[in-house]
């Protein structure tokens, strides 16, 4: 499952593809979102790019997204507040 619902958020695995040439979602696999960046992996680059990413994908504030594991890592884990499972199924897998 994509999403789980935790406390006051959702919470998403993804695999980030940094240094891409676009930003975008690129498909998931056993529930993991696997999303192209085009920032470099250095000084949290792609982690902002991540976060705007996913605020403008979803409408969220960027203050109710947080990366909760592996802010050092391709496979991250998620927190969006505010919105509901099924909101974040909507706009992580419309094209």
């Amino acid at each position: 499952m994509p999403a789980q619902k935790k406390d006051a958020g959702v919470v998403i695995r993804v695999k980030v593809l940094p240094r891409s040439s676009r930003t975008e979602i690129v498909g998931k696999t056993d529930g993991i979102y696997r999303i192209k960046l085009t920032a470099p992996p250095v000084e949290g680059k792609a982690n902002k790019a991540l976060i705007n990413f996913l605020a403008k994908k979803t409408g969220s504030p960027k203050q109710k997204i947080r990366i909760v594991k592996g802010e050092q890592s391709r496979n991250k884990t998620i927190r969006i507040e505010n919105l509901s499972s099924d909101d974040i199924l909507k706009y992580l897998n419309e094209e």
